[in-house]
């Protein structure tokens, strides 16, 4: 096993774009001395400079001082031939994303190191068991996936294939930490934790998008303001790019066997064969200027008329939250066993849409509104009508739940509303994540958090929200549109109906 510890240890770093630099300055900040290697002349030296200047920007900043800068930067040794890798302890490549070229240079390298050697890929998407099928010594071949930009994502993902010793993915763990990053260990599967978990946000927005639910201005809103993400998925879509994004999506869904979690939309190929890939062409769901997206206008509430309030809701106190907002805004409730003929009939269903819920309480559909009350009602309030809810009953509701200043989104009749769909598919896929043992609980939170910036990691979110809470919305949205999609993972199956934690590991 290599000492990835040892004060005298020698990395060597083929390729030397973003990534590789990043790299490299997490490895020469860590005391290790590295090895720079580009096939492009010169790229090893400019590299080493961009460090160097980077290193400077941090003594600046305060946070190094000029001795420690000088030192790190003394660490980076641009070599000018693969051959002069040999020696390294351990060597991460970080090249193309090219299956074909990946493996030529592996093979390459087992005839340059020596025997000892760790050899790691930075791969995001390729298969680390494909990597190190040509290799002589496939066990010494492991994953070591950063995400940008390195020094400031702190996770990476450690990855072993289907040969891969157990002491590599041990001296990657130790390394990981020596860098200052947080490793993930996950199986070499499609997408490893992160841009598999990542699968549910933007793929199931999409799908309310293409359902006619809401805009897509209007699904950013709701899962920014309400549920607390730091991006709508179509605010995330443009600053990525289409041309980026949806080539992933379809990536991971083929690499799954079109599993329909992962079901990618029609209308995001539409856009990219357009070319509106968002930001980098100026023109995405939203109009960019300077690099930034022009905000769209939310549209003021109508004044609408107030009437008497029959509320009823799905869960143990959302009823008595929807009467204090009807009492704060001087509306008067409805007490009868039944709505008064001219009553709003104000419910909060939990999965089910306005109509089935209408329905099943008898209720005139022409009257009612439904409002979300899953992630509380403070930030932002998400109202849903049915299709023959009358307009001057939508615009009483509207006025009524904006009377206090917080904003109101109306979207179309649609099981689960918005943040309801979109939480539980990602609790879900997250589920089935640990399920599958692909990684461990915590590692999976942990590299969601740290990966993608979630508020929460999945699973404990899960359990914020209630996993019978995300059971239900699931098996409602499956039942009333059979789409195999919204089928429940065992593993958040079985701890809701438990009442125990999604945290919980396997005994």
């Amino acid at each position: 096993m290599v000492d990835v510890q040892a004060p005298s240890l020698t990395l060597g770093l083929v390729g030397t774009g973003v990534m590789g630099r990043g790299i490299a300055q997490l490895a020469a900040q860590a005391g290790i001395t590295v090895r720079l290697f580009d096939a492009r002349p010169q790229a090893a030296e400019e590299a080493r400079a961009s460090v160097s200047s980077t290193l400077d920007m941090l003594v600046t900043k305060g946070r190094l001082s000029p001795e420690e800068a000088r030192a790190a930067t003394a660490r980076l040794e641009p070599v000018p031939y693969e051959a002069s890798l040999a020696g390294c302890e351990v060597v991460v490549e970080a090249i193309v994303e090219d299956l074909g070229a990946k493996q030529a240079l592996f093979t390459r390298l087992e005839g340059i190191v020596g025997p000892g050697c760790l050899l790691a890929t930075n791969t995001s998407s390729l298969s680390v068991t494909a990597i190190a099928s040509v290799c002589e010594r496939p066990g010494r071949v492991g994953g070591f996936h950063f995400f940008n930009p390195v020094p400031l994502m702190k996770v990476v993902e450690v990855i072993e294939g289907a040969r891969t010793e157990p002491w590599v993915g041990e001296a990657l763990v130790l390394l990981a930490r020596r860098l200052g990053h947080r490793p993930v260990r996950a199986a070499d599967t499609p997408g490893f934790i992160v841009n598999h978990a990542g699968r549910g946000f933007g793929t199931e927005a999409l799908r309310i998008l293409q359902e006619g639910v809401a805009s897509f201005e209007v699904i950013d809103r709701v899962l920014r303001d309400a549920a607390g993400f730091r991006m709508g998925p179509f605010e995330l879509l443009d600053l990525t790019g289409l041309d980026v994004s949806h080539p992933v999506m379809e990536s991971v869904y083929e690499q799954f066997y079109q599993e329909p979690r992962f079901r990618p939309s029609y209308v995001l190929r539409q856009r990219l064969t357009a070319g509106l890939l968002g930001r980098k062409s100026g023109q995405g769901f939203y109009s960019h200027e300077g690099g930034r997206p022009r905000a769209v206008p939310e549209p003021a509430l109508p004044k609408g008329e107030q009437r008497p309030v029959w509320v009823a809701a799905d869960e143990p106190g959302w009823r008595e939250a929807l009467l204090s907002l009807v009492r704060a805004a001087g509306w008067f409730p409805d007490d009868g066993e039944h709505p008064a003929p001219e009553s709003l009939c104000l419910l909060a269903p939990l999965g089910r849409d306005a109509t089935t819920t209408a329905l099943a309480l008898e209720l005139d559909p022409e009257r009612t509104v439904a409002v979300d009350l899953l992630f509380g009602p403070e930030r932002r309030r998400t109202v849903m009508t049915t299709p023959v809810t009358r307009p001057a009953f939508l615009d009483s509701a509207l006025a009524l739940l904006g009377a206090d200043g917080t904003p109101v989104a109306r979207i179309h009749d649609s099981t689960g509303f918005v943040a309801q769909r979109v939480l539980a598919t990602v609790v879900n896929i997250a589920c089935d994540i640990a399920q599958q043992r692909i990684a461990s609980p915590e590692d999976i939170d942990a590299a969601v958090t740290l990966g993608l910036g979630y508020p929460l990691g999945p699973l404990a979110w899960g359990d914020a929200l209630g996993p019978r809470r995300v059971l239900k919305v699931l098996e409602a949205i499956h039942a009333a549109s059979g789409d195999p999609r919204y089928r429940a993972s065992p593993w958040l199956s079985r701890r809701a109906r438990l009442g125990v934690s999604l945290l919980t590991p396997e005994r």
